[in-house]
């Protein structure tokens, strides 16, 4: 597998971030990434960052702390229709969980996802997160990554 790495997001890849898509099938299961990126430059918590394979944009993802004693999420992990089933979404959130506890000092890490999205409930059970038995306000389903366990 190809070296996976997270970098910002500036004026030499926004355009290329910006074509990345999901599948046909996907698309109702996620944000596009101008909406996100609408979304991050409404509310200044939110840090998009770019998924490389080597020298390669695969993907697109967000992370962001809220609240006094925060709570930190990934959000938004877009892999690129034509990059997906690759193993960059795993490697990806892996390293995100690595950047947001480092950079933010938590232990905890959440996210959300649309119930329908069977792949992603799969693949995030199995790198370690689990159901909070709570819904955020679009229903999507909240789990949680405890490096304490």
């Amino acid at each position: 597998m190809s070296h996976i790495t997270i970098r910002a997001i500036d004026e030499n890849n926004l355009n290329h971030v910006r074509k990345i898509q999901v599948k046909a099938h996907q698309r109702d299961f996620i944000e596009t990434v101008d909406e996100c990126l609408e979304e991050a430059e409404l509310h200044k918590e939110w840090r998009p960052v770019s998924i490389y394979s080597d020298d390669d944009i695969v993907g697109f993802a967000m992370y962001g702390a809220f609240g006094e004693n925060p709570d930190v999420w990934i959000d938004r992990i877009i892999i690129d229709d034509n990059h997906q089933r690759k193993g960059f979404g795993t490697a990806a959130i892996q390293q995100l969980i690595e950047i947001v506890t480092n950079k933010y000092d938590v232990r905890t890490v959440y996210l959300s996802f649309t119930p329908d999205n069977h792949f992603a409930k799969q693949l995030y059970e199995k790198l370690g997160f689990r159901f909070t038995e709570e819904y955020d306000p679009a229903g999507e389903l909240i789990y949680e990554y405890d490096l304490t366990h």
